[in-house]
């Protein structure tokens, strides 16, 4: 079977990916479970400029496989989309979600839900043995909680209320979050370029 490497340490965001792509033909590996410890620094402007330059990258330590590479972040319309491209070292990078978390929902006191409109945005890289590099980006709208709530998901689904479900991304099962979720998307957009 042939290989694909997804571009990422993070084990929440693999399980997400195996379940998506599941059917996509391809055995699918961790960084770590490739055998490539690397950091790459992703210094583009934009979700799809650091999708590219994690997957290009990883893709040298790994030249016969696809390699798959994400960049994703919430995008808080009354923050100037804020925190964006910087959502995993939004106020440090060891600073735990559940402050995080606060942080926004006390950047955002006394706003009315209608300006507390946001999305998660993620965009995939994928970048082929031949040298081609693909991307595709999905998205999620929503808002910004008041409060957190939820025990599944990660990161800032606590504070990601979807009005349609009258919940959180982290109160909906992992199944219903790959349905309509950013990564869900962008990922079933690459599997057609797979």
């Amino acid at each position: 079977m042939k290989k694909l490497i997804f571009a990422t340490g993070n084990e929440n965001k693999m399980k997400e990916i195996r379940m998506i792509l599941a059917d996509c033909g391809y055995e699918i590996l961790s960084m770590k479970q490739a055998g490539i410890d690397v950091d790459v620094v992703e210094d583009g402007s934009t979700f799809e400029e650091n999708a590219i330059i994690k997957a290009t990258e990883i893709s040298k330590f790994a030249p016969d496989c696809v390699v798959l590479a994400d960049d994703s972040g919430l995008e808080v319309d009354y923050l100037n989309k804020e925190p964006g491209i910087y959502s995993a070292r939004y106020e440090g990078v060891d600073t735990p979600y559940s402050i995080k978390n606060q942080i926004i929902i006390d950047r955002l006191a006394g706003v009315p839900d209608e300006k507390r409109t946001a999305r998660f945005v993620c965009a995939i890289a994928a970048a082929f043995p031949d040298g081609r590099v693909e991307t595709r980006r999905g998205t999620i709208e929503g808002i910004i909680a008041h409060e957190p709530a939820g025990e599944n998901g990660f990161g800032y689904d606590p504070i990601f209320y979807l009005p349609e479900r009258k919940m959180t991304t982290a109160q909906l099962s992992p199944e219903d979050k790959n349905d309509i979720s950013h990564r869900g998307n962008a990922l079933r957009m690459i599997k057609e370029v797979l």
